[in-house]
């Protein structure tokens, strides 16, 4: 697989042991199309949305239409990674059916390549039927945030052996069930490994270690821009938070001041043409990218 090659559930889980996986979540075009063009393999709409996005203290209020709708955005963009979406809390829990038609609805409406579901044993019957239907599903084991109530916050998982055997059984489960990648989240890292090299999928881990077969992150917190939570395993690449707070600062000033917009970011009246002159009319159709107004005087 080379860097310019199309990233599919088949390609990733042929990478098992060959090449670590890196994966981040996008919620808009406009970023997607960054982390795409940066090399990033997988690019997952997660339901932490709910929390980064909208502002929520957990991600269980998020909809499989917002999923969708977010999915779109995503997808239209994205040239070279996998798009994968989180099926969001009560869209595949009552039964089978119903993660079937969530997990279609979520191809159909919201561009995605695959779906990631939470949890291990008790969902192994609902990963089966999904993949049965030829829809690849990535699972989530460990610390499982549409949980949050049930494992009395976000705490790490598997800490102690009869824990740690439970998760290892559910991960377990969910690949036997068909599924081609898993996230393993919060887990200590000796259990990441263990995991890791007791499956033939790749892992992929968020908290879990430095053994897994790749990492995820959300976006916002590789970049620094969630500046309200430093979690223990998130490394911040960026600080962005920082530069946009210092940006609208510049920008606020220079308008109260009166110095934006100069000259250089106004436009001129039309000059009178003469009599054959060129019109500057351009085709109705050039390919370029979307803006968001004219870019000279001419209004080309």
């Amino acid at each position: 697989m080379t860097p310019s090659d199309k990233v599919t559930a088949p390609s990733l889980l042929a990478s098992k042991g060959k090449r670590k996986i890196a994966m981040l979540t996008a919620y808009d075009a406009t970023l997607a199309r960054l982390l795409d063009e940066g090399g990033a393999d997988v690019l997952l709409v997660g339901d932490s949305l709910g929390m980064v996005v909208q502002g929520l203290s957990n991600t269980l209020p998020v909809t499989l239409e917002e999923i969708c709708y977010h999915g779109r955005a995503v997808a239209r963009v994205t040239r070279r990674a996998h798009v994968v979406g989180d099926m969001p809390f009560m869209s595949f829990q009552v039964s089978s059916e119903k993660a079937l038609e969530a997990a279609g609805t979520m191809l159909k409406q919201g561009g995605f390549e695959a779906v990631k579901l939470e949890g291990g044993v008790s969902v192994a019957e609902h990963v089966r039927r999904i993949v049965d239907a030829g829809i690849p599903v990535m699972g989530h084991v460990g610390l499982t945030p549409q949980s949050v109530h049930a494992l009395g916050g976000f705490r790490v998982q598997g800490k102690g052996e009869d824990a740690a055997v439970r998760v290892v059984n559910d991960a377990k489960a969910v690949e036997q069930a068909g599924a081609y990648a898993i996230v393993l989240e919060g887990l200590p890292a000796d259990l990441g490994r263990r995991i890791s090299e007791s499956l033939q999928i790749p892992t992929i881990g968020i908290g879990a270690g430095p053994h897994c077969d790749g990492q995820v992150l959300v976006c916002y917190d590789f970049l620094g821009m969630y500046r309200e939570i430093h979690p223990k395993f998130v490394k911040r690449f960026a600080e962005l938070g920082d530069a946009v707070v210092e940006a609208t600062q510049r920008y606020v000033a220079e308008v109260q001041q009166g110095t934006f917009p100069a000259a250089e970011h106004s436009f001129g009246m039309a000059k009178p043409r003469t009599v054959g002159e060129p019109t500057g009319a351009k085709p109705l159709v050039d390919g370029s990218p979307p803006g968001y107004g004219p870019a000279s005087d001419d209004g080309s």
